[in-house]
Formats: structure tokens, C-alpha cells, sequence
């Protein structure tokens, strides 16, 4: 039989939106539930009590404290003499909360400055238990003890390791994030391995200086209180394995995160060659993949980082989760960056989201699940704290449109500076403030008829391309063969604007914002071209290119 939930306004008070929607919870729940209305009195609320012998009964107030006191007098006296045990929430103002609290006979609470995680963990059993299992110890089972609420990630690392491991401690007794996702500074990332190559004018830069094993031991200890985030933290850019078996022995490593095409020659952020590092970062899936860690391929957004046109993320997607599924992933994180490339209109930036998750989940099966990941670009943040403030709630309402179970929070300082602990803390509050009141909404813009339209038009131009690699490389295990996919990368079959053109690279990538979509355009005559022209003008030069070559 189901739980039963009784919920009521108590006394004079007649404000039910927040019982209503504790209710409303319940019910996702599984509970059955009942609701008596407002000013229900007591003597109302313990008839009902006795007639329905609830599991749990919630009673709201939101009026002058001083007049709660009797109400719950009341309450306590008749509670006693019930002959079967009920359980007890309140829910008012913090004022009148505090007065609650004195009672002593309430399992939970709700003051305002809850989030309605807290209400899921209360519903699910877990309010009670404090313990890093009742959180989750895995992404996994963090996200299964959550969703519909998204866990929320979000990077920190400072130029001071010391000041690093409080952040974290800090940050983890504030209860305000699920996944810390350390960022090393490059000399780490790049050298960890060969002390002797660091150059010291680069110590701290761009994340936090992790030089040995037991730095990272310090970390991951400084997160254990509060709500025992999950720690997570940068691949390495050299010496690829013996970072991920440290990075996994250390701070327990909740996801791999692996571009197939970056980190490398082609980005500047390595010395390998594409072929190689491509070759490795397979590899490294697998590796991965053997031990059951869940793997995002961070790759799609790199793409429109560099003013690649809309439908090269959306193939780039599917390339990617095609790579986990072939390589054994079996939980795949697929993240999605929305604002990007600057310059897209909110709707044409949700359309190209969908159209990428509904390429990725068609690999979905018994064997391969997808978590989705959403997060806010970097370019849409303004240097002023207060516009971008403005800005991160904005795109996280968009982002709540696709129902993510991660939610990479971006600190809306990251425009002018690395986030410290406080800014950390005060960028999932904010995100927290609009999940608050649209995690039960079922957004009609996705349904929008011109986001529809775009959506299915990035979907038939991806395809085309898909389709165009499979034929034009018939003879290889094509999405999943690095030497297939390096060769369009340097045929510019998958190109960006940003990559240097060499005679390695010849792709002729241009691309313009026409109507708030990313769109390929003609090189020379600067005209909107669609996949099959682009296509076709790129293997034409290539057929041509190649003549000329031999007759050299």
C-alpha cells in the first residue's frame, strides 16, 4: 500500500502554496496524499487524522509567530493520545520555524531557506541520515538519490593549494554541491609526471598547483563533511594513464572526462600529434570503461568554442557517445554547453541542445546509459557580477528545459576571476533559486514550432554528414576509427574557424550568425551552404588538390 501523506494550513493561516507543492512532491514520489485546505483547525486536522491514520501529516503556518505557539500546543497534546504513530513536517517562515523546532516532535522542517532537495531526501528516507551513502559515494547513485533534482558540479581550484583544500571544506559544509571538479593548473595537467619541465611564472595558473600524489589525498579529505561532494578532476594532458590511475587511487575519481580531438597539436594544450593523441584517448576510454567509471567525451562544445556551425557539435555528439558505446561504456555523461557559440538566440541554442540529445540517447539500450549534463558558456558571462548574476539564472532556466541529471554550474564571476569558496556557494544558490520553480514544469518552449523546425533541420544536416563519412570511408569500422576520424579533421569534413590551416589542416571553414543559428557559409562567395554543398566543395578541392600533387 502506498504512504499516505495528510497536508494542511493550520489555524487562521490560509497560504497553501507551500504545502500544495510539498504535496506535489509526495506524489512524484509515490505517496498518496491528502489536503484539508487552509485555516484548518485542529480539532479538523485530528479528525481527519484518525479517520485516515496518515504515515506522515504536514501542517503549514506563515503568519506572526507568537500566534503558532498554541496552535502547536494543541498539536502536542492530541499527537500523544493517538493510538498508532504519525509522522511530523512543518513548513512556515523562519521565524515561525524556529518556534517549530522547539517542539522537538518534527522530523522535518521546512524554513524557506531549504531547497527542495531537501524535501526528495525527507521523502525518500535520507533526511535523517547524514552519512556519505545517504548523499551517494558514486555518480551513479548520487544522481539516483536526486533526480528529477540535477546534481550540481562546479570547478575550483585556486593559484594556492592551501587555500584549495579549505575552498573544498568550505564548500562541502556548505551542502550546496554534489561534485567538486577540481582544475589543476596546466603545469600539472601538462607535467606532473616531469617536475623538471614546469616553469615556475606558470605555477597556479589557471587551477590549483597539484604536485604530488598526497596533495590530492588532502583534497579529497577536505571534502569529506557536509554533504561528501563527489570529486572529479581534469584529464591529463601527457602521460594520459598514469594520471588517470592517480587521479582513481586519490580522489576516487567519479567521471573521466576525454576529448577525442583536443588536448593536443590541434588546440595548443599538448605537444601530441592529433593521430596520437586521438589514438589514446581510445585507448584511455577503455581503460576507464574495464573498471566501470562512467566517462563524459568532452568533445561537441570544443567544436562551437571555435565557431564550428551548428551541425558539426550535433554529429560531434553522436560521434562521441557512439566512440563510449563501442569502446564499453556503460554510463555515459553527455555534456551539453548552451550560450555557444556567442551569438546564438536562446531558442536556435535549445533547438541544436535537443537535436544533440535526441542523436545521442537513440544509442541508448541496455548496455549504454546517458546522463545528461547541461551547462552555461563562458562567453555569455558578463565581467559585471550583478549582470552575470542575471545571466547564469537565465541560462539555467533554459538548461532546465532538457531535464539534465548534472548541472555543471558556471560561477558568475568566472567572466573576471576564478570562483573562490564563497562565489562557488553563491552560484549554486542562485542556480538552486530557479530549479526551485521550474523543476516540476514541463516547458512548452521546447515544443516551440520554429525550435521544432531547427531541431529537425540540425538533425537531417547531421545525418547527411554521418552518412557522408560512412561512404566516403566504406572500409573501416568508420565513427569509431581514429585514423577515419583524424583524416576528416584534416580534410575539414569536421572543421572549425579556429583551427590554424596548414597543409595538415585544409579544411575552409567559415561560418556567420544569420538569424540566431551558427551557419557554414560559402568561403568565397560568403553565401549559407548546407551540408551536401559544403561537402561537396570540400571534396572537389580535395580530388583537385591530389591531381595536382601527383602530376608534381
Amino acid at each position: 500500500m502506498k504512504k499516505t501523506i495528510l497536508g494542511a494550513s493550520i489555524g487562521n493561516c490560509v497560504h497553501v502554496a507551500g504545502v500544495i507543492h510539498f504535496l506535489s512532491l509526495a506524489s512524484d514520489e509515490g505517496y498518496h496524499t491528502e489536503f484539508l485546505g487552509p485555516a484548518t483547525s485542529i480539532e479538523k486536522l485530528f479528525e481527519a487524522i484518525y479517520r485516515i491514520q496518515p504515515t506522515i501529516v504536514a501542517v503549514s503556518y506563515r503568519l506572526t509567530p507568537e500566534n503558532v505557539r498554541p496552535l502547536l500546543d494543541d498539536i502536542n497534546r492530541r499527537r500523544k493520545m493517538l493510538p498508532f504513530n504519525v509522522r511530523w513536517e512543518f513548513g512556515g517562515t523562519k521565524p515561525v520555524a524556529d518556534i517549530a523546532m522547539e517542539y522537538g516532535f518534527f522530523e522535518f522542517i521546512s524554513d524557506g531557506y531549504d531547497d527542495i532537495n531537501d524535501s526528495i531526501r525527507y521523502l525518500r528516507g535520507n533526511i535523517a541520515d547524514d552519512s556519505p551513502q545517504s548523499y551517494g559515494t558514486d555518480l551513479n547513485s548520487r544522481i539516483q538519490a536526486n533526480y528529477p533534482y540535477p546534481i550540481l558540479r562546479h570547478h575550483y581550484g585556486r593559484p594556492s593549494l592551501e587555500e584549495t583544500i579549505a575552498g573544498v571544506k568550505e564548500i562541502s559544509q556548505a551542502k550546496v554541491l554534489d561534485v567538486i571538479s577540481l582544475g589543476p593548473d596546466q603545469n600539472a595537467q601538462d607535467s606532473f609526471f616531469h617536475p623538471e619541465r614546469m616553469k615556475d611564472e606558470f605555477s597556479g595558473a589557471g587551477g590549483v598547483p597539484i604536485r604530488t600524489r598526497q596533495d590530492l589525498l588532502r583534497l579529497k579529505q577536505a571534502s569529506q563533511c557536509g554533504n561528501y561532494p563527489l570529486m572529479r578532476c581534469y584529464s591529463g594532458t601527457e602521460d594520459v594513464f598514469q594520471y588517470a590511475e592517480m587521479l582513481v587511487d586519490t580522489i576516487d575519481n567519479a567521471w573521466a572526462a576525454i576529448p577525442l580531438c583536443w588536448y593536443n597539436e590541434l588546440d595548443g594544450r599538448g605537444s601530441r600529434p592529433l593521430e596520437v593523441s586521438m589514438a589514446e584517448a581510445q585507448r584511455l576510454i577503455k581503460w576507464h570503461a574495464d573498471r566501470g567509471i562512467p566517462v563524459e567525451i568532452n568533445e561537441p562544445h570544443h567544436w562551437g568554442l571555435r565557431d564550428a556551425h551548428d551541425v558539426i557539435p550535433v554529429a560531434m555528439a553522436y560521434i562521441s557517445a557512439y566512440n563510449a558505446k563501442k569502446l564499453g561504456v556503460k554510463y555515459y555523461v553527455s555534456q551539453y554547453m548552451f550560450n555557444n557559440p556567442n551569438g546564438l538566440s536562446f531558442s536556435m541554442d535549445l533547438a541544436k541542445i535537443l537535436a544533440m540529445v535526441e542523436i545521442v540517447e537513440s544509442l541508448e539500450d541496455d548496455t549504454f546509459h546517458v546522463y545528461r549534463e547541461t551547462r552555461a558558456g563562458l562567453a555569455l558571462f558578463n565581467a559585471n557580477p550583478d549582470v552575470a548574476k542575471g545571466q547564469l539564472a537565465a541560462s539555467t532556466f533554459m538548461q532546465m528545459a532538457v531535464r539534465p541529471h548534472i548541472m555543471h554550474v558556471v560561477g558568475f564571476c568566472e567572466a573576471d576571476h576564478a570562483a573562490k569558496a564563497q562565489e562557488v556557494i553563491e552560484s549554486c544558490n542562485i542556480v538552486k533559486g530557479v530549479i526551485r520553480h521550474t523543476l516540476s514544469d514541463e516547458f512548452s518552449i521546447a515544443k516551440d514550432p520554429a525550435i521544432v523546425k531547427r531541431k529537425e533541420e540540425l538533425l537531417r544536416e547531421a545525418g547527411y554528414l554521418l552518412d557522408f563519412i560512412r561512404r566516403e570511408y566504406p572500409y573501416r569500422e568508420t565513427l569509431a576509427d581514429a585514423e577515419v576520424l583524424c583524416d576528416c579533421v584534416k580534410r575539414g569534413y569536421i572543421d572549425a574557424v579556429h583551427i590554424t590551416k596548414n597543409n595538415k589542416y585544409r579544411g575552409t571553414m567559415k561560418t556567420k550568425i544569420i538569424g540566431g543559428k551558427c551557419i557554414a557559409c560559402n568561403p568565397d562567395t560568403g553565401e549559407a551552404v548546407t551540408e551536401r554543398e559544403r561537402l561537396s566543395l570540400l571534396k572537389d578541392a580535395y580530388i583537385s588538390d591530389t591531381r595536382e600533387r601527383k602530376a608534381l
